[in-house]
Parts: C-alpha cells; structure tokens; sequence
C-alpha cells in the first residue's frame, strides 16, 4: 500500500476537517484534533501493520500555549515515517491512552508522564522508568521548559512491582548492582522451582538526562552528545544525528561521504556482533573461543585507531562530511586487515557451530515468538531473529541500494537465532565494506560551517541493535529546542523478560547476552 493510499483512507474515515497534511521528504505529519489522536493513531498502526516507533512531547506552552505529542510508525513498504500529531491543552494535559489497543505505546507513554506530566488517561501502567520515586519528589517535570531543579530529594513512594502468587512461588531479585563492569539493572524474577514464570526488569539507575542536555544547545555542540548516548554505538548516534540535521538545513552529501559512514557504521556492527559471540560463549563456559573473539574484537578496534585515530569512532562524524582524511593507503590498510580478521572470524564459527555441548545450549533457549516480538514493538537483530524482516538498510537504504544489501533473518528466535544472525551479519558487514571500497575515493576532511535554519525532521540508522532515530527541532536562533531518542534498547528490553519465561534462571546470563542491550541506551 503506498503513501497515497493510506492518507486516501484516512481521510475518507477521518475528514480533510480533522486531518492536516504535511509532507516533508520521507516525513508525513498528520495533525489532529486531541479527541482523535487515539483514532489517527490506531488506523496507522493497523493500516501499515507497524508498531509505535516513537511517541513522545513537546512542551511549547510559550508559543502556543499547549504541549504537543507526537505518535510515528515506520511504514516500510511505502518508504514513509508517519507521525500524528495533536495539541494538548496546558490547563489539562491529557491524552487517551494508547497502550491498552497498542502495547508498544506503553513505555513511551510512562515517559511522557514523567518527564512532561501529561497523563495517558486509562494507561494500564504509570510507573516511573527512570525518575525513581524513592529518591525523586512529586511534581517536578525535566522536559519541560520552565522545570527547576529539585533542591533535595524524597521519597514519594515505592516502585510497584507485578507479585506472582501461588504455592511454591519464590521471587529472586537480582542487582540493580552486578559483578563486573555491565551497567545496573534490577531484574526481579518469579520462579516456580527452576523455570521462570515471570520476569520483570527495572532500569533507568544511569539516567544522565541526555535530552535534556541537547536544550539549547548550537547544532555542532550537539554532535558531541550524541556520540556519548551509547559508548558502543557512538558513530550511529552521531549518524543518526547528523542525517536529522541535513535535512532540516537542507544539506546534500556527497556519495562518497555517504559510503565513508556506511564503511564506519559496518566496523561498528562488526566488532559489537564478535564481541557478543564472545560473550554467548563465555555464558556458556566455552572459554577459547571468548578469548579468540575478544582478540577478533581488539584487532578489529586497532584497525578503528589505524583509519580514524578513535578506537571507538568518536570525532569522526561531521555535519554534512567526515571530519577525518581519507586516501589510498587508509583504504588498502582496511582492505589488508579485513581480510586477517575474516579468516579469524571463520575459525571462530567453525568452533562454536560444531560443539556438540555448545550447540545443546543455545539451541530452543530463550525463544521470543515473532507475535509477542510484534505486539512488544521489538526491533532490530532481536526482531529478525524472531521472523520480523525489518531493517532500514532494506527499508529506506540510502547509499545501501546500490550496494546489494541482503536482509538477513532468522525464524526460531532463540538464542541460537540470535547468535546466528550476528555470525551472517558480521559476513554480510566485509561484503558490504568491501564493495564501498572499490568505490571510495580519497577525501580531505571537512568541518562543516552551516547556517541551520528554524525547522524540525528524523534522522535514522540502522545500528547495530536495531532502528536508532533522532528527532530534532530547532529554533530560528539555530538552537535545539527539542531532541527525541528512541535508542532499540528502549523497545527491546520487554522482549528479554518474555524471552525467558519457561527457562531456568542459569539460562538468563545466556538469554541476556543473546540481546546485550545497553543500559545507557535505554536511560538516556
């Protein structure tokens, strides 16, 4: 179904009276009345059989004397990002629920609730997230404009958590505080004797208040934020950001910039996946092949320092270009390396698919059905694994059209599926790294000087966890008013609790690792 389709149906329900149109590039924004918020919102997720993307608000009570929210969802097939949007009055900050119809609304809408004080009436769960009520005091809302810090800290009550009841049921709490260097989390399992019949994950200990950060910030400044979101995703946040802000200023990058980043945002999904086989071996006691991938890993790091001086991939974005050289010797050296670390690569994948013991391990652990991957919203390498063919490489390709990109997925959604698609994707990244090579021409770099006008757009990637977007507002000063993240770890940590449910709780490291979701991500 096409774009035109869908917004012909729209109005034949709702009525060009209702309905305002606007479109801008791969962007359709439908303004709506608030009564009917909830209507746009469940004719689009039907008639684009899409989950909620993103849902989230602004406060622009001194221009307009309202909140607005804003509800989008990815409709692939025509190429197009669909928001509803609707005003909320100030004096009564409410808006029917989506939750209860669309359950991938639910986080989002707690969100809202938080950080702006507008209430999703009827939501089925209006507990905080991350602006946890034993140390943070009623009443005080951080995305809105006139918010003032809190001089000390309350408690206004404690986080409810969902009890299993029954004979023989026990619960078993788990962090927020872990052995080793991962970030805090509370996992709070109900368990009846070894398999686990309930899960549920508390977050947002390392809040940090990144959107917050952006307010007021100038565009280049920014920059530097979005590589902080994520430490192991900081080029795509920076990608992502960049791609939002030459829309709205209206910038054309060169080809062979845009096939520089996708060379860089490969070698970021690259040592992620290996890093992450590592670490499903290690769950599982296969220590030689953790430690082989942890030197795949290192190789692949060093070969980040050698081409862009950042092991990381900091500093190497800029807006409208790339802030670093590039010449033949950078290209031969990549080339070189490449072919070193494939050849590693393979001995690893040989190792871990023909153990016997290994292989019993992940094989039925962990499933996460594709149905309750589509009802949670689930994106991304979690998502294809469960049989959701989504990628916006595929979806809205970009420099990948040319490419030969192929989608890969998987069907069973347990942790071997998982595992599976990061040995594939790892392949499918030298492919694809391999064909931007024979096509990169050497380039100085270049710090761009623009003159951002006062506009609003998306910018997408395709990281290595899944959709990252950035939606991004700025004044007619040049200054951010409003930067929205929806990082795939935010939507992917429901499907871990569900993907667990019928197993044992020594599978969860297991289970977990399968995901490797950030904490930071999530808790921005």
């Amino acid at each position: 179904m096409d774009y035109k389709t869908i917004l012909k149906e729209i109005n034949e329900k709702f009525g060009l009276e209702t309905t305002t149109v606007s479109l801008r590039e791969d962007e359709i924004y439908l303004k709506v009345k608030p009564e009917d918020f909830k209507k746009i919102c469940l004719s689009l997720h039907k008639l684009l059989s899409a989950p909620v993307a993103s849902l989230f608000a602004l406060d622009s009570r001194s221009e307009k004397g309202v909140f607005e929210i804003y509800c989008s969802f990815m409709g692939g097939k025509c190429k197009k990002w669909f928001f509803a949007v609707a005003e909320i009055p100030a004096d009564n900050p409410k808006f029917n629920s989506l939750a209860k119809d669309i359950y991938s609304a639910s986080l989002f809408e707690r969100e809202i609730k938080e950080m702006f004080g507008i209430e999703p009436s009827n939501s089925p769960d209006t507990r905080r997230l991350r602006l946890h009520s034993e140390i943070w005091p009623e009443g005080f809302y951080p995305l809105r404009k006139d918010f003032i810090k809190p001089a000390g800290v309350g408690k206004t009550g404690d986080y409810v958590f969902n009890e299993v009841d029954g004979e023989g049921i026990f619960e078993i709490p788990v962090g927020p505080v872990h052995a080793g260097i991962i970030g805090p989390g509370h996992f709070r399992f109900s368990a009846a004797g070894e398999p686990i019949i309930n899960l549920e994950i508390r977050l947002g200990f390392t809040h940090r208040g990144i959107e917050k950060l952006f307010e007021g910030k100038n565009v280049y400044d920014a920059l530097r934020i979005s590589e902080c979101c994520s430490g192991d995703a900081s080029f795509a946040n920076s990608l992502s950001y960049s791609c939002a802000i030459e829309k709205i200023a209206g910038i054309e990058v060169s080809e062979n910039t845009r096939m520089l980043r996708a060379v860089f945002l490969e070698l970021e999904r690259m040592y992620n996946h290996i890093n992450d086989i590592g670490g499903i071996a290690v769950d599982v006691g296969f220590s030689f092949p953790a430690a082989f991938a942890s030197i795949v890993k290192e190789n692949i790091l060093q070969l980040n320092e050698k081409v862009t001086s950042n092991r990381y991939l900091k500093n190497v974005n800029s807006i409208g270009a790339i802030a670093i050289n590039w010449d033949k010797d950078k290209t031969q050296a990549l080339r070189e390396s490449l072919k070193k670390i494939y050849k590693d690569f393979k001995e690893i994948k040989e190792i871990l698919l023909s153990s016997v013991s290994f292989m019993d391990r992940v094989d039925g652990t962990g499933v996460l059905k594709k149905k309750t991957a589509e009802d949670l919203g689930a994106i991304g390498l979690a998502a294809r694994a469960s049989g959701i063919a989504v990628d916006l490489r595929k979806d809205f390709p970009g420099i990948y059209a040319k490419a030969d990109f192929n989608l890969i997925k998987q069907e069973t959604g347990d942790c071997l599926a998982r595992l599976n698609m990061r040995l594939a994707e790892f392949e499918e990244s030298i492919k694809l790294i391999y064909w931007f090579l024979d096509r990169i021409t050497p380039q100085a770099a270049a710090q761009s000087s623009y003159n951002i006008k006062e506009g609003f757009a998306l910018g997408y990637v395709e990281a290595w966890r899944g959709a990252l977007t950035y939606w991004v507002k700025i004044n007619k000063s040049g200054i951010i008013e409003r930067c929205k993240i929806t990082d795939p770890s935010f939507l992917n940590w429901q499907a871990l609790a569900f993907c667990v449910l019928g197993d044992i709780i020594p599978d969860f490291p297991l289970c977990n690792k399968s995901f490797d979701l950030s904490y930071s991500g999530n808790d921005l």
